[in-house]
C-alpha cells in the first residue's frame, strides 16, 4: 500500500499561500480601504465612513495558489493568478431598511470609490463591486448594513438579506483548530477543483464555499493526508448521491448553496473519477507509481519527482481502501 503522506505535505507547502504573496495581497487589500476611507472622507456622506472585515478563504488559511493562466497578447505572454480575496465593507447605524439609503446608492459610493484603482473598470455585481487586477487576482467588496447582532448583505436583486460571513469562519476556524488535517484537506479539494477547471474552462466546478462545507461536514481524521483525503471524498460523494445538496451551517443557515449549480452529472463523475484515481494510488504498493494516479486528479504540481520507485511494505489499513463503511460522516470589524 502506497504511503504517499509525505508527498501530500510537500504538496501542500506549494499550494498554500507563501507569507510574502499573504502579504502582497494583504496590501492591495489595504490600498482599496485607504482609497474606500479618502472617498468618504472627501465627499461627506453624512459623515458616514465605512468599517472593513476581511472574509472567506484567505481569512480561513484556506485559500489556495491557483494554476497560473497562460495569456497570449501578441508577442508578450503573460501569466495570470486567479487569487479570490473577499473584504467586507459594513455600515453600521440603526436605520431600518426603509429609512436607508438604496441598495443600489451604497453600491454606487464603493463603485466611485474604487473606479480607476485599476486600468480594469470594477464591475457591480448583484453581491457586491469586485475590483480586477492586472496580475489576475481580484477583490470583492461585499456591501452590509449592521444595525444589530446580525449583518444585512445588500443584495442588489433581494434586497436586504441576513448574511454573517464572520459566523462562518469562526464555525470553520473552530473545526480546524481541533483538526488542523482538515485544513490542508480543503486545499486539495480546492486544487482538484482548479485543476478540474484548468483542464476544461466550459465546466464550472462548486465554489470554494460549497467545496469547504463538504470537507468539514464529512472529514476523515487519519494520520495520513492520503488516506484522509480518500475518506472525505468515499463519504461526500456517499451524501450527495443520496440528495445533492449543500446547506450553509450559519446565517442564512440551511440555505442550499447547490440549488443553482446546473452541472450536477459533471461534478459527480469527475468526484468518483477523483475517488478511482485515490483508491488506485492507495492500493499500489509503489509510491512512485500510486503517486501517478494522484497526479491524474490534481495536476502535474502535485510531486511525483520525489517519490520513491521501489515497493513498499504492505501494512494493512482495515475498511479504507474499499469504501465509506467506516467514514465519519474568524474575523472581526474595524
Amino acid at each position: 500500500m502506497a504511503n504517499c503522506h509525505d508527498l501530500f505535505l510537500d504538496f501542500n507547502s506549494t499550494i498554500r499561500l507563501s507569507e510574502s504573496k499573504r502579504k502582497s495581497l494583504k496590501l492591495s487589500r489595504h490600498e482599496l480601504r485607504r482609497k474606500i476611507r479618502r472617498y468618504f472622507k472627501e465627499n461627506e456622506k453624512d459623515g458616514i465612513m465605512p468599517k472593513f472585515s476581511g472574509q472567506g478563504s484567505f481569512m480561513m488559511d484556506s485559500i489556495i495558489n491557483p494554476i497560473p493562466r497562460k495569456e497570449i497578447e501578441g508577442n508578450t505572454v503573460k501569466y495570470l493568478y486567479f487569487y479570490d480575496i473577499d473584504d467586507g465593507i459594513y455600515f453600521i447605524g440603526n436605520l431600518e431598511t426603509k429609512t436607508r439609503y438604496s441598495i443600489q446608492t451604497y453600491h454606487n459610493w464603493i463603485y466611485d470609490a474604487v473606479d480607476g484603482h485599476t486600468d480594469t473598470p470594477p464591475i457591480d455585481k448583484n453581491t457586491c463591486v469586485r475590483v480586477l487586477f492586472s496580475d489576475g487576482h481580484n477583490i470583492d467588496l461585499p456591501i452590509y448594513y449592521k444595525q444589530g447582532d446580525t449583518p444585512e448583505l445588500a443584495h442588489k436583486a433581494k434586497s436586504w438579506l441576513e448574511s454573517d460571513p464572520l459566523k462562518f469562519s469562526q464555525w470553520f476556524n473552530e473545526k480546524a483548530e481541533i483538526n488542523p488535517q482538515l485544513r490542508r484537506i480543503v486545499r486539495y479539494l480546492k486544487t482538484w477543483s482548479d485543476y478540474r477547471q484548468y483542464c476544461n474552462t466550459s465546466k464550472p466546478m462548486p465554489s470554494g464555499l460549497i467545496l469547504t462545507i463538504l470537507a468539514a461536514n464529512h472529514y476523515y481524521r487519519h494520520d495520513r493526508d492520503d488516506i484522509s483525503l480518500k475518506e472525505t471524498l468515499v463519504s461526500i460523494e456517499a451524501a450527495l448521491r443520496v440528495n445533492f445538496r449543500c446547506e450553509r451551517p450559519t446565517t442564512p443557515a440551511g440555505e442550499n448553496l447547490l440549488s443553482k449549480y446546473t452541472q450536477e452529472e459533471y461534478f459527480m463523475g469527475s468526484l468518483r473519477q477523483f475517488i478511482s484515481n485515490a483508491k488506485l494510488a492507495i492500493e499500489e504498493k509503489n509510491q512512485k507509481k500510486g503517486c501517478e494516479y494522484w497526479q491524474k486528479s490534481l495536476g502535474d504540481r502535485f510531486p511525483c519527482h520525489l517519490a520513491k520507485d521501489e515497493e513498499q511494505r504492505n501494512i494493512a489499513v482495515s475498511g479504507l481502501v474499499m469504501g465509506a463503511a467506516n467514514s465519519k460522516p474568524y474575523g472581526t470589524i474595524i
